[in-house]
């Protein structure tokens, strides 16, 4: 009898440390093992409400009052994520993080507000959400293993932090903020603030930022052949292409603009005009300017299949095909209970 109680004490052991272990292995964080970038400059200055990673893309349902949806590139195998309403989504080869903006309508992407506007992580399959910082944020950036966003407190008002991916070494890092969207690997870059508004390069392993190009712009975009698109302020934010090792500025459109996004060699971006607003995309040398849409449009998102466009009256979600857009067509994912 007593091996017999023996040999249970034994399994029953077992059986918790085979638990214990498994539910470690279930919760610990999993950290990038590079400078990972978590979506596109483009979009993230674009409330960035879908991030494609991996053969996935990430987004916020229009459908379903923005909340936190997965799919495939084109469209299928669609999965709700969370109940949250989400924007400046980032997304690694583990997780994905956001904004939540629970408190705001549907349609709605303003700045901050209380106690809804965490910065969260959650699974690339959904599950159980962790908050990283419950203050109010946006403009969140994912390099590496931390996220770079612009953090509210009554104290400071709005300001740069970085927080671990893990929720530690939360930290301000610039007092007055910087936009963190045009990140390439460890760097991200930014017109200044309180100083000018030249490009500067800021280093996310030092926490400093070098002034790199001499310019008055606006939302800078740097790719990686050292590319930079920006609006100019002293052009009344048209759009510039500049090469930083060439030094030769070209104006590629003299619209005033109010938002833009860059896929490849094709531009899309917002025309300001009283009398006629326009959606429009452009090439990347200054030709090819075509209208895509007249009215108001905002949040230009691109995907390798798809850019999203919201109409800025209706808040009708449309979207056009990337490599040969044209007619715009409504984006009704559908939803999912």
């Amino acid at each position: 009898m007593k091996k017999k109680y023996f040999a249970l004490a034994i399994l029953l052991l077992i059986a918790v440390i085979g638990c214990s272990v498994f539910y470690h292995f279930q919760t610990r964080i999993r950290y990038n093992n590079s400078f990972v970038n978590g979506n596109t400059a483009g979009n993230l200055y674009n409330a960035g409400l879908f991030c494609e990673n991996s053969g996935t893309v990430f987004f916020a349902n229009p459908d379903d009052n923005y909340r936190l949806y997965s799919m495939d590139l084109d469209g299928q195998n669609l999965k709700k994520l969370c109940d949250d309403t989400v924007m400046y989504i980032n997304a690694d080869s583990h997780y994905v993080y956001y904004v939540r903006n629970n408190d705001r309508n549907s349609a709605s992407f303003g700045f901050f507000t209380f106690a809804n506007n965490s910065l969260c992580r959650i699974s690339r399959n959904g599950g159980d959400i962790a908050i990283l910082d419950p203050d109010p944020c946006i403009y969140a950036t994912l390099i590496g293993n931390y996220v770079y966003y612009l953090h509210y407190d009554k104290q400071q008002a709005t300001t740069l932090y970085k927080v671990g991916i893990d929720g530690t070494d939360k930290q301000q890092v610039y007092n007055p903020y910087i936009f963190t969207c045009s990140a390439l690997g460890q760097y991200f870059y930014s017109n200044g603030t309180e100083e000018d508004g030249a490009l500067y390069q800021y280093d996310t392993t030092t926490d400093q930022k070098t002034k790199i190009y001499d310019c008055n712009c606006y939302k800078p975009i740097v790719t990686s052949d050292n590319n930079v698109y920006y609006l100019d302020v002293d052009q009344d934010n048209a759009l510039v292409h500049t090469n930083i090792q060439a030094d030769n500025p070209i104006t590629l459109s003299r619209d005033s603009i109010d938002l833009f996004n860059v896929y490849g060699s094709t531009i899309f971006y917002q025309r300001y005009d009283k009398n006629d607003p326009a959606l429009c995309m452009i090439k990347n040398n200054g030709t090819g300017f075509q209208i895509l849409a007249r009215g108001n449009y905002s949040n230009i998102n691109v995907t390798s299949y798809y850019i999203y466009f919201t109409d800025y009256k209706t808040r009708e979600v449309f979207c056009t095909p990337t490599e040969n857009p044209g007619e715009l067509t409504p984006f009704h994912p559908g939803v999912i209970q």
